[in-house]
């Protein structure tokens, strides 16, 4: 069959195309419209967010623009501020002045600008000049009319001027009172340490074996047998020094080789005996003797004992009134020129068979095996010490006086300073170096208190220069007697802690978190002790 020409075909299918594409162009121009509105939509989104964004950086802006306020000079609240400031100096004048009706009228405007600054602050917005102008005109009124009074500016200066110079001697006064108040409570002997003193006293002198048993003990080869470990102790306080010959004995690998010289008074000898004779020991050996026995260390022989015994210093050190000494309180502690605080420097006429010794003061406690100390090598030295100058002010120039050519002309006055409470002394080498003679001659060069002006250090520095051999600092850490802040690690490490200062462990005042570092190594256990305690 034949096909027809192209002229005479039907043209149907192309109309459909047509509307197709119009159908097309229609939905492609509402996706396009529906685009726009949604975009339009999240344009007005961002605005607002912008909008709340602005607002909550202008509400900061506000608040930071109050303390911006406060600082301003041209501030109202700054101007409050100062008005108030010469009110109350003014209330000062007008009360001096027998003026109380005016002084209770600025008074009571203080108290009104008070108040509101108070409320500026707690709603943290500025001072409005509503609220502020009554308060200014009313105050700058007052103020004026203390003027018209003569209350002048200079009136003011003198008076305040009175005041500060009246309220730093009063401050003075009250430190000078604190210092004397603390050093009286640090040499104070607690009412339970002198309970235990009267309890163990009677014990000695009642029980006549206690004493056959201290007779024996005095005959002990052991007392001058160089092959144990010899420490010495010279102290009257009885619970100080049990305290260190128990930690010392509870920290050693082999006890019964430690030997202890303690030296007291005949206050507390008797006391001593019996506390010593009556404990475990653990095998070690005490030996407890009274220095009133050692008749050879008098006046003929030592300064210190001469200087005792001057009226001059007696009158410095036990007499007179605190309100008519103007130095330290701690100059008149009568235990620097203690016969026991100074029976360091005669160790070698005490054991004259001795040839080296283990010195410990009585406010210390012993954490180590002391033992490794008879074994360290002094090379040739008197003295084994931990220096002290980590610190500037444990110089020479800071215990000694320097302007005096005595001095100035023997000593570095930046050689460091050295610490007693722990030391190792060579018996041999300190002959050998006449230690003792150079006490005395510097003791004596001192009779006026030229030199240094308290204490055995000062002596010991100048005796033992260029005799000492500095020692690892962990073997002797100090200053648990006044510092509070030393670093746990040190302590932890120490074998020999020092509570030197006024904050003995056993007295109240004594520093709260070094006590049981120092309470662990008292016998609780002890009958009388826990008599004394509780009474």
């Amino acid at each position: 069959m034949r096909r027809r020409a192209a002229d005479y075909r039907r043209p149907v299918r192309r109309r459909i195309s047509y509307w197709i594409w119009a159908l097309l162009g229609v939905f492609c121009f509402a996706v396009l419209l529906l685009f726009t509105v949604h975009h339009n939509h999240n344009q007005d989104q961002v605005a607002q967010q912008i909008r709340e964004k602005d607002e909550k950086t202008e509400a900061v802006v506000a608040h930071l623009n109050f303390t911006e306020d406060i600082l301003s000079a041209s501030s109202l609240a700054r101007q409050l501020a100062e008005q108030m400031t010469l009110a109350k100096a003014y209330v000062v004048i007008a009360k001096e002045h027998s003026n109380l009706q005016l002084a209770w009228e600025l008074s009571s405007k203080i108290r009104s600008c008070q108040l509101l600054l108070s409320k500026a602050a707690m709603r943290e917005e500025p001072v409005t000049p509503d609220e502020a102008e009554p308060i200014l005109k009313s105050l700058s009124s007052l103020i004026f009319k203390a003027q018209d009074a003569h209350y002048d500016v200079a009136t003011t200066i003198m008076t305040m001027k009175s005041h500060i110079q009246a309220l730093e001697e009063r401050a003075h006064a009250a430190t000078v009172q604190s210092s004397i108040f603390g050093q009286l409570a640090a040499e104070a002997l607690p009412k339970s340490l002198h309970c235990l003193n009267v309890k163990l006293t009677v014990d000695w002198l009642k029980k006549p074996s206690l004493q056959q048993l201290a007779h024996e003990g005095k005959t002990s080869p052991r007392l001058l047998d160089n092959n144990p470990y010899h420490f010495c102790i010279f102290s009257d306080n009885l619970l100080a020094v049990s305290a260190v010959i128990n930690s010392t004995i509870s920290n050693a690998d082999h006890p019964k080789q430690l030997v202890f010289h303690v030296v007291t008074n005949g206050v507390t000898y008797g006391a001593m005996q019996a506390w010593f004779l009556s404990n475990n020991l653990k095998g070690s050996t005490v030996e407890v003797q009274n220095i009133e026995d050692f008749t050879w260390l008098n006046a003929s022989y030592s300064p210190v004992v001469r200087q005792l015994l001057d009226p001059d210093s007696q009158a410095y050190y036990f007499g007179g009134s605190s309100q008519d000494f103007n130095g330290e309180a701690k100059f008149r502690n009568p235990k620097y020129i203690s016969l026991l605080n100074h029976l360091r420097f005669y160790i070698p006429d005490i054991y004259p068979q001795l040839e080296k010794v283990v010195f410990l003061d009585d406010d210390v406690i012993v954490q180590k095996d002391l033992t490794q100390l008879f074994s360290l090598d002094l090379h040739g030295n008197v003295n084994g010490a931990v220096e002290t100058c980590l610190e500037a002010f444990h110089r020479y120039y800071k215990y000694l006086n320097f302007s005096n050519p005595i001095i100035s002309s023997k000593f570095d006055p930046q050689a460091c300073g050295w610490a007693f409470g722990m030391n190792v002394f060579d018996l041999i080498a300190w002959r050998k170096a006449n230690v003792t003679m150079r006490y005395h001659h510097w003791q004596e060069q001192n009779a006026d208190h030229s030199l240094w002006k308290l204490g055995t250090l000062p002596p010991g520095l100048l005796s033992f220069y260029g005799l000492t051999e500095p020692l690892d600092r962990r073997w002797h850490v100090l200053g648990l007697g006044y510092d509070p802040n030393i670093d746990s690690r040190l302590i932890e490490s120490a074998a020999v802690l020092h509570f030197n200062g006024n904050m003995k462990p056993w007295l109240k005042l004594g520093i709260q978190r070094y006590k049981p570092l120092w309470d662990r190594y008292v016998n609780h256990s002890h009958t009388y002790l826990r008599d004394c305690l509780s009474s």
